[in-house]
Parts: C-alpha cells; sequence; structure tokens
C-alpha cells in the first residue's frame, strides 16, 4: 500500500494546491459576513430595548436601506455579501499571483 505519485503528479497535486478558487472563496466569505450581520440584527431585534442596535445602526451610511429591523436585516445581508464576496476575491487573486512562480 506505499503507492507513489509519479513527477507528473506530484506536479498536478501541487499545482492544484497552490492555486486557490477566487469565486469559493468570495462565496464562502460572502456567506460569513452577510449571515453574521443577518443574526447580529435579527438578535438585538428580538432582544429589544429603548435604543435597538445603537451602533449596528450606524451601517446605513454605507449600506444605503439597511435598518435594524427584520428587513434592514436582508438588505444588509446582501450588502455584506457583496462586500465579503470581493474582499474574498481580491484575498485570493492577490495569493495567486505571489504563488504563480511557485507553480
Amino acid at each position: 500500500m506505499s503507492e507513489r505519485l509519479t513527477p507528473e503528479e506530484q506536479q498536478t497535486l501541487s499545482k492544484t494546491i497552490l492555486e486557490a478558487n477566487e469565486q469559493g472563496w468570495g462565496i464562502a466569505l460572502g456567506l460569513l459576513f452577510g449571515v453574521g450581520l443577518l443574526v447580529a440584527t435579527n438578535v438585538l431585534v428580538i432582544k429589544g430595548g429603548a435604543y435597538v442596535g445603537w451602533h449596528l445602526r450606524l451601517l446605513r451610511v454605507y449600506f444605503p436601506g439597511y435598518s435594524v429591523t427584520f428587513v434592514g436585516s436582508l438588505v444588509g445581508f446582501v450588502y455584506a455579501f457583496v462586500v465579503g464576496y470581493g474582499i474574498g476575491r481580491t484575498i485570493v487573486a492577490i495569493y495567486n499571483r505571489l504563488t504563480a512562480s511557485m507553480r
């Protein structure tokens, strides 16, 4: 059971490991950011109180239409997903360029 990889297989495996998928990372970070904001907003809405989401409310400066309500959490999810997607793709694009010489 001690099978060895051929040099061609090793090179293909090394190239596959070094090259990250931009779309996959974009979707993953987009979902992470979006769901994070959705959950944070809805927890504050359920918690209630006199000043619901005082600090989180400041996001409407960057995300027009966002508010600390259920509907606002859905709007915020879309904005946060787009921001996370862009950040994920940017990070992986830089990573792939830096590791291009290793492939």
